[in-house]
């Protein structure tokens, strides 16, 4: 039996409070303890945002580039723009749904011995584009040896 043969799944959740706004969040913490308590050694590491209004990215996690991040969302989905979500729902986050499809609610990291596999860096980040505070389902699932 090869080792991949022997391959493993795990699960965890973590819930996250945020402000909404565009609010940056490193979650690499969070990821790196789900492997930490799985007992597995190689493999990926997916984490995944469960909301509509939320992103899943890396990047490097520092005040400079969350604020391009946001100015870039910005410019591509405006938050005063005419957005058919708020206009049909009575809404007011038609650009926090717009903006969370271009980032997308997953990203994948390898792990090997333990570890995420990262650039010097880079930062695993859960960014919210709501226009209110939430309570965001943070869930890490683990593909390994």
């Amino acid at each position: 039996m090869d080792q991949w043969s022997a391959m493993q799944a795990r699960y965890e959740e973590y819930s996250l409070d945020t402000q909404g706004d565009g609010e940056v969040v490193d979650v690499t913490a969070l990821a790196q303890k789900a492997i930490d308590n799985s007992g597995l050694h190689d493999g990926l590491c997916t984490v995944f945002v469960a909301h509509s209004t939320c992103g899943m990215t890396t990047i490097e996690y520092e005040p400079g580039c969350n604020a391009d991040l946001g100015t870039v969302l910005e410019r591509i989905a405006p938050e005063g723009g005419r957005w058919e979500h708020n206009e049909r729902n009575a809404d007011t986050n038609g650009h926090s749904h717009a903006r969370a499809a271009l980032i997308g609610p997953s990203v994948v990291v390898p792990f090997a011995g333990g570890e995420l596999v990262l650039g010097v860096w880079q930062k695993v980040v859960c960014v919210d584009f709501d226009d209110r505070p939430r309570t965001r389902k943070v869930v890490v699932q683990l593909l390994g040896v």
